[in-house]
């Protein structure tokens, strides 16, 4: 086994499970694949979160203003 010369020796993970934090980490994430045109406007992950975010908001907001003025506009069937 290869030496870590960060690794101390009095680290003990004899009753360690490997990649035991990694199935979680993973169940939380998916994985999307930007077209680069798209990715130049997006620096990182959590920009295009952040932007995703906000357009569901958006979304949200116009379901909302479509469903109430529906309500106002309909008048009863005679």
């Amino acid at each position: 086994m290869q030496e870590d010369p960060d690794m101390l020796e009095e680290y003990d993970f004899s009753q360690g499970i490997r990649g035991n934090m990694q199935k979680d980490i993973v169940k939380e994430q998916i994985l999307w694949l930007l077209t680069p045109i798209v990715a130049e406007f997006f620096p990182d992950h959590d920009s295009v979160n952040k932007a995703l975010r906000l357009l569901t908001e958006i979304i949200k907001d116009q379901k909302r203003t479509s469903n109430k003025s529906l309500k106002l506009t309909s008048e009863p069937r005679t």
